[in-house]
């Protein structure tokens, strides 16, 4: 039976550094990878894993990009990207094709398929649906995370990435739209994937607006944080 799980969450910043500074200073996470090859999208990027999920932090490097766009809607840093992970790819990309949904990007490198989906036929976030071979053990292979991720893994303050909270105008529409792309019932404005949970809210943006994490500590569960412009939440 194929599966899709909630795997990584992007964050778009003016200026990289200070937010990966934060993450580590609240959270204890390190970078595991900064991957070259986001340069093509006139960006640099740090992935940092969170027990076998990744949080990135995103920033441009020139003007005319799609995260500094997302900037300029936010009016500074803030959500970008819900990256979710799937073992039945082909099942993935016949329903967007179903669906009419355009993709942004849809590339396969060293057997790694992308598909990023366009956010004006999503609402609410970029969602990108991503196959990764080998992928069926959550701490194995994960290439946006780089060879070597598991060196960089830290969890003495957090596990994982819980959920994620997703604002859009019309949330009715966007939930129902995710749902019917993943395949997955909503109820009540939140989609249960097999690993991961998100949640939609009303609100004036279309954009990640939050994350959940797995508290390693029940001393620290109920912590909020805002860090990048998204309400980190210790569950």
């Amino acid at each position: 039976m194929s599966w899709i799980r909630l795997r990584q969450v992007a964050l778009v910043a003016l200026d990289l550094e200070p937010v990966v500074a934060e993450l580590h200073e609240v959270f204890g996470l390190e970078v595991a990878f900064r991957d070259p090859a986001v340069a093509m999208f006139g960006l640099h990027n740090a992935v940092l894993p969170v027990g076998d999920e990744f949080i990135e932090v995103v920033s441009p490097t020139h003007e005319g990009t799609a995260g500094g766009r997302q900037l300029e809607r936010l009016s500074g840093d803030g959500g970008y990207m819900v990256i979710c992970h799937t073992d039945d790819h082909e099942a993935q990309r016949q329903r967007v094709t179903d669906l009419g949904v355009r993709t942004a990007l849809d590339e396969v490198h060293d057997g790694y398929r992308l598909l990023q989906l366009h956010p004006a036929d999503t609402g609410g976030s970029f969602l990108e649906i991503d196959h990764q071979p080998g992928g069926d053990d959550p701490a194995g292979p994960w290439m946006p995370a780089g060879p070597e991720w598991n060196s960089a893994r830290r969890t003495h303050i957090v596990t994982g990435i819980v959920a994620v909270d997703v604002e859009s105008r019309d949330p009715d529409r966007t939930a129902a739209r995710w749902g019917a792309i993943t395949g997955f019932g909503v109820d009540e404005w939140t989609l249960r994937l097999d690993h991961g949970t998100v949640r939609f809210v009303e609100g004036p943006l279309e954009s990640l607006v939050g994350v959940t994490l797995a508290s390693a500590s029940p001393a620290r569960s109920g912590e909020r944080h805002m860090i990048g412009g998204v309400q980190f939440s210790l569950t």
